[in-house]
């Protein structure tokens, strides 16, 4: 991604290039309507990593305090990948399923909508 600057003076040097991941790549996750969460989680992950494991290892070990993370039926869980809608094979790799550097992965959970509905 190029770098634009309004001041014709600036140069910059971009550091968050996939290069300079040591291999991973950063996957932006955020789970909507669950604001306890105030913004989505950078993941350096490597791209060969299944989706199963993201779902199964990854994403408990940081949305597992929220007490409806409990109650997720995965089965029903809504994703979308940018703003397009997204249906990941958990059996794929994340770049076996689209996955690039910097992709911004959001998940809907139906039904949950936070501590006591306030999407807290």
């Amino acid at each position: 991604m190029a770098l634009v600057s309004l001041h014709p003076g600036y140069t910059g040097q971009v550091r968050d290039l996939e290069e300079n991941f040591h291999g991973n790549r950063l996957l932006f996750v955020n789970w909507e309507h669950h604001l306890m969460f105030c913004a989505p989680m950078a993941l350096p992950l490597p791209p060969a990593m299944p989706f199963g494991a993201l779902v199964n290892e990854v994403l408990p070990s940081l949305y597992g305090s929220h007490p409806d993370f409990a109650k997720i039926d995965w089965s029903k869980v809504q994703w979308q990948h940018g703003s397009d809608d997204f249906t990941p094979d958990l059996s794929k790799s994340l770049d076996e399923n689209g996955l690039t550097h910097k992709s911004v992965l959001r998940f809907t959970t139906p039904g949950l909508t936070g501590l006591s509905g306030s999407c807290a």
